[in-house]
């Protein structure tokens, strides 16, 4: 039964993945704005690992030596960027989950979230690439540019939309953010499908159905902790790369960081805090996303298998 307020939107057609990507365009967006100073602290961390070697000197120094207004460089391209990555990531997920399951079958679940993630963060990752090229540019280079609208007249006449050499162009990083966040996003969405799917299973046994909105949504945030988290494990090593492919200076500043604490570094080099950052800003997400769906008459995300 709806309740008020709540508009009715049939699953499945055309309305469906609209809200989808509402939600998710506007989950991503306001809580990737909200932790913008964790994701100052954590690119200045990644591009100059021998200056800021651990996440209270980085704070420090960079209010030292540029003022509280630091921690909120880049907020536009962050707020705009995710929130064109989310929109394209959670609404074409749901398409492209739609699209296989109607070719596949429910034979073998987990080869559709695979593959729904994979498709759908192709498409989000050219939307979010452009973006995430300002951002941190400008998050670490303070003299490059004030924000997002000077910013990006700035790094097309540095490389064109595709770069040459070593400019730092729109598109330079969008390889190694595939890299990143199609793992990511693979792991995170099959991850949050199964343990919804265990929640009701095994833990509640009860069908989602028969359980409270306020339950369901419960059901939505240790899911996505979870998922969050174990995609940021996989994902962290090309994580460190966009950043240095991003940073005019990356290059030997990494091989400084890797001939002094090895190879290692990639896998360990920010990972506290991308936990820190990761874990709730996807459980935010998913919140968020689960709770615009509900005010539109949708289930809570998540297919509970009846084998």
């Amino acid at each position: 039964m709806m309740g008020e307020g709540e508009v009715r939107v049939s699953s499945g057609g055309l309305g469906y993945f609209g809200v989808c990507a509402f939600g998710g365009m506007l989950s991503a967006g306001t809580t990737h704005l909200v932790i913008t100073p964790l994701d100052v602290l954590k690119v200045n961390m990644q591009v100059n690992p021998v200056k800021y070697n651990s996440i209270a000197s980085c704070f420090t120094t960079l209010l030292r030596e540029q003022g509280p207004s630091v921690f909120w460089r880049g907020w536009a391209g962050k707020f705009l960027g995710y929130g064109a990555q989310g929109g394209c990531r959670f609404g074409l997920y749901e398409y492209f989950k739609s699209l296989y399951s109607n070719i596949f079958g429910d034979c073998n679940r987990s080869i559709i979230f695979f593959l729904s993630s994979a498709s759908a963060e192709v498409f989000a990752n050219v939307a979010l690439c452009p973006f995430e090229a300002v951002k941190i540019r400008v998050q670490a280079q303070p003299h490059f540019a004030k924000g997002l609208l000077d910013a990006f007249p700035k790094l097309y006449s540095s490389g064109g939309v595709f770069g040459i050499g070593f400019a730092c162009s729109f598109y330079r990083g969008l390889l190694p953010l595939w890299g990143r966040n199609l793992p990511f996003s693979m792991v995170m969405f099959s991850t949050f499908e199964h343990s919804v799917d265990f929640m009701y299973r095994n833990v509640i046994q009860r069908r989602k159905e028969d359980c409270s909105k306020p339950q369901q949504l419960g059901v939505t945030c240790l899911a996505g902790y979870a998922s969050g988290s174990i995609g940021c494990l996989i994902s962290n090593p090309t994580d460190n790369i966009v950043a240095s492919l991003y940073y005019r200076k990356a290059d030997s500043l990494k091989l400084q960081a890797i001939k002094k604490i090895g190879l290692l570094y990639l896998f360990t080099r920010s990972l506290r805090i991308r936990i820190m950052l990761v874990g709730p800003v996807v459980t935010l997400q998913w919140l968020f996303y689960d709770t615009i769906k509900v005010f539109s008459g949708l289930p809570t995300s998540g297919k509970v298998s009846t084998k």
